[in-house]
């Protein structure tokens, strides 16, 4: 099914039985509503939505102007358009960031929320870092090629999309967390390299209503790595809701 999104096509599915309070499945940037596929299948005697956030799946590739305020917005678009009016969400990293947004701007809508490996937090430099973009900037002030530069995902984006990239990295949600209330539930991977635990452990507290679960070996994609024990923590949440 699509959605019509100020003239872009949203691609999303609906799984399960209709209910007034279904459970939205938030991807990360780069991936799809596929990384879902298991959780659906595993859950189905409840209703999911998931999408696919642009330019990624099935979703249109055009996005010009996009910002993490514009995602955030097509969500709450996408659910007036389905008469949704209450539900959960899930969101893994890039889509952790827009249920972030969610629960913050949108939360008499929200009943409950679920963040695993989620970005959003302001992340750590260190002097390495710091040298490497001293590099770029000097670079790009000398009218030097940086295209090698940057991160992988950064590197295989179009102009267009590296602005709409830049602006996602580059807000900072932390105060947003700061403001939430709903009942939270964070399950990270002790080996998550891309959204470390120190982001996790930030996060848990700064929310107000929320527990942090670990998945010992897992890394950023501990719900596709070791799903039973992830499974095993949403069970418990959703039953004691």
């Amino acid at each position: 099914m699509y959605f019509n999104y100020n003239g872009t096509a949203i691609h999303y599915q609906q799984f399960g039985k209709p209910s007034s309070c279904p459970t939205l499945l938030l991807h990360g940037w780069g991936r799809s509503s596929e990384d879902f596929k298991g959780i659906v299948s595993h859950f189905s005697e409840r209703n999911f939505i998931v999408i696919d956030f642009p330019p990624f799946g099935k979703s249109d590739s055009d996005i010009e102007g996009w910002t993490i305020f514009t995602y955030a917005q097509m969500v709450i678009s996408l659910c007036e358009h389905l008469g949704i009016t209450k539900f959960d969400v899930l969101g893994h990293s890039f889509g952790g960031r827009i249920a972030i947004l969610l629960c913050a701007v949108n939360r008499a809508h929200v009943h409950s929320c679920i963040l695993t490996g989620s970005a959003g937090m302001k992340p750590k430099r260190n002097l390495k870092y710091l040298v490497k973009i001293c590099k770029y900037k000097i670079y790009k002030k000398l009218g030097k090629d940086t295209s090698a530069m940057g991160s992988a995902d950064y590197k295989a984006l179009s102009p267009q999309l590296k602005k709409t990239f830049v602006n996602i990295v580059q807000t900072n949600l932390e105060a947003f967390a700061k403001t939430i209330y709903t009942k939270t539930l964070l399950i990270w991977g002790k080996k998550d390299d891309q959204t470390p635990l120190y982001m996790a452990k930030r996060l848990e507290k700064y929310l107000k209503n929320c527990k942090l679960e670990f998945i010992e070996n897992g890394g950023h994609f501990a719900f596709l790595e070791y799903p039973m024990q992830f499974y095993r923590h949403l069970k418990q949440f959703w039953e004691e809701e």
